[in-house]
């Protein structure tokens, strides 16, 4: 009697197993990276609260490290299935996992490194005042009066280059350059006055739709004007740096916009 062994059943066997692993990690990849992504959103339209939002977040990142991790045993899976297209779906996976992983740690790295403030200003000993914002922020968790020398002290050991900005045009041309700037950053212009050299505006991030204040004031220095931001939160106890990143963007465009017009 005549027994054939079949020695493909082992092969067979290994695809199986690539194929699945694959799969799992695909698709635990993209519900990671859904977990990540639309909490977002969903919070900014009232559909979830804040903490249920980053809860989410936190699970998604955990489960694109999870996909990352088993889509790492596809790939090797599939290397000794000798199926390149598999191995190539397995990286996706990967490549899906660390999409929705390292943001978020990324984020929470940059939130440790910083000081749980989220109120940056230009001048710590006089900052701007808010004025026709303040009804605005009635409900806000955060106090528009600002933290004194505590949050000072602070914000210049993290942020050393925030300071006023020393221009050689006049008030008024700065103001008027600074309002230009602010709607260019897509600000809302809540009030200016231009006698006081004030303008008031409030920023929304793209992600959240957090609301974050602007106050500008612009004096006649000299033969020129200095210029002061303060940028504030209204929401959270540390802004991970986004109020500092806003006054640099602004003075960035505003001296750029200044020195095209002086040309």
């Amino acid at each position: 009697m005549n027994t054939t062994i079949d020695r493909s059943a082992p092969h067979r066997t290994l695809h199986r197993w690539a194929l699945s692993v694959t799969c799992i990690g695909i698709a635990l990849g993209v519900l990671a990276v859904l977990a990540v992504v639309l909490p977002g959103p969903a919070y900014r339209y009232g559909l979830i609260g804040l903490s249920t939002a980053f809860g989410a977040i936190r699970i998604g990142a955990m489960g694109g490290l999870a996909a990352g991790a088993i889509s790492l045993v596809a790939i090797a899976l599939t290397l000794f299935a000798r199926h390149r297209r598999y191995a190539l779906y397995a990286i996706v996976g990967l490549l899906l996992g660390a999409f929705a992983f390292v943001p978020p740690w990324l984020l929470v790295r940059k939130a440790r490194s910083l000081p749980a403030i989220h109120d940056i200003s230009t001048d710590t000993v006089h900052p701007p005042q808010f004025q026709a914002i303040l009804p605005l922020r009635a409900k806000a968790p955060n106090s528009p009066v600002y933290g004194g020398a505590e949050v000072a002290a602070k914000q210049h050991a993290a942020y050393p280059d925030i300071r006023p900005l020393h221009l050689a045009h006049p008030a008024a041309e700065v103001l008027a350059a600074a309002h230009e700037v602010a709607l260019a950053m897509g600000w809302r212009i809540v009030a200016e006055q231009a006698d006081a050299g004030r303008l008031e505006a409030t920023a929304t991030t793209r992600w959240f739709g957090f609301k974050d204040d602007v106050v500008i004031r612009v004096r006649p220095e000299g033969n020129g004007s200095r210029l002061d931001i303060r940028s504030e939160s209204r929401l959270g106890g540390s802004d991970v740096g986004a109020n500092a990143a806003r006054i640099r963007r602004f003075t960035a465009r505003l001296q750029h916009r200044l020195g095209r017009a002086g040309t």
